[in-house]
């Protein structure tokens, strides 16, 4: 299986494994939440409905982002899964505001909540799916580094915490203790705030061209240089989108070697840097051992 292939089956995966347990959480809650009218119990339920609509959001900017480059995009569609990021932190944003006025409203107006047993049940059962499903899309992200799946991992990880809410939230009703239903949402809503934040910042990085890791950026240095023939590297610009990566750098050469020779050289290095990162695609730009490092690094770039 190629990188690209092995990408999009975890991607694939990943998302539709999203969408599926999101669904089932939503019939679930529905109907223990209708048994019980916990306020926690709803904020459970419309954090599920806002994970459904994020998910399905997810799994159609992850087909675009798979899509290959081509006339329109020809750096591809990857930054498709950035945008969908934004648009799960939009979601995430809402659900936590309707959570709050709901808690606030039970703080005024607190009630005993019917029904527990149903919706502890319920609540477990969301636990064991919802820890499933992380553990999926952590070993999906380990494998893609997708900024989509990053988002759609960190507010199904809150989900862990908002279901223990519940439980607690459930747990103190029967003991009459009726006010940690709503603290326990006012809760829930600010983690899921806080969320929905890191989810921006993450997107934000990517759309914004953020450098790669300074681990893998000074790996591609070493590599550059470490090539025979190669007499420095510099100016080193990166950034990804969806599952590519682009590199550009400047490569000091012999400054007596012919256009053949040169070209040659660039190709080792490309092949040094793809045989590491294969989502790598590289352009490079030849300079004579004494040239300075402000060039263009488009001006005069090796010939493919």
């Amino acid at each position: 299986m190629t990188a690209r292939a092995n990408y999009s089956f975890w991607l694939k995966l990943a998302s539709r494994s999203a969408l599926a347990v999101a669904l089932l959480l939503i019939a679930l809650k529905t109907w223990a939440w209708l048994a019980s009218g916990s306020v926690s119990l709803l904020a459970g339920l419309t954090d599920s409905l806002m994970d459904g609509l994020a998910s399905l959001l997810n799994l159609i900017a992850i087909q675009i982002a798979l899509k290959p480059a081509d006339r329109e995009h020809r750096f591809g569609h990857g930054k498709a899964e950035a945008l969908a990021g934004l648009a799960q932190a939009a979601f995430i944003t809402g659900s936590s505001l309707l959570v709050a006025l709901q808690a606030f409203d039970r703080l005024l107006h607190p009630k005993s909540l019917p029904a527990t047993d149903l919706a502890i049940a319920v609540i477990i059962v969301s636990l064991v799916l919802t820890l499933a499903l992380v553990s999926l899309q952590r070993v999906a992200y380990q494998r893609t580094q997708s900024t989509a799946i990053a988002a759609d991992a960190l507010h199904y990880r809150s989900d862990i915490l908002l279901n223990l809410g519940i439980l607690l939230a459930l747990w103190g009703s029967t003991q009459g203790w009726v006010w940690i239903d709503p603290i326990a949402g006012l809760s829930i809503a600010a983690y899921i705030l806080f969320s929905a934040w890191s989810i921006v910042r993450q997107s934000v990085r990517v759309l914004m061209d953020e450098e790669l890791d300074d681990a893998i950026r000074q790996h591609i240095l070493t590599l550059a240089n470490n090539t025979p023939g190669v007499f420095g590297a510099h100016d080193l610009r990166t950034r990804a989108a969806g599952p590519d990566w682009f590199v550009q750098l400047h490569l000091e050469l012999a400054g007596d070697i012919n256009l053949e020779q040169a070209h040659r050289q660039c190709d080792a290095v490309e092949a040094a840097i793809k045989a590491a990162y294969p989502q790598a695609q590289v352009i490079l730009h030849a300079d004579p051992p004494s040239a300075t490092v402000n060039k263009r690094p488009t001006d005069g770039a090796c010939p493919n």
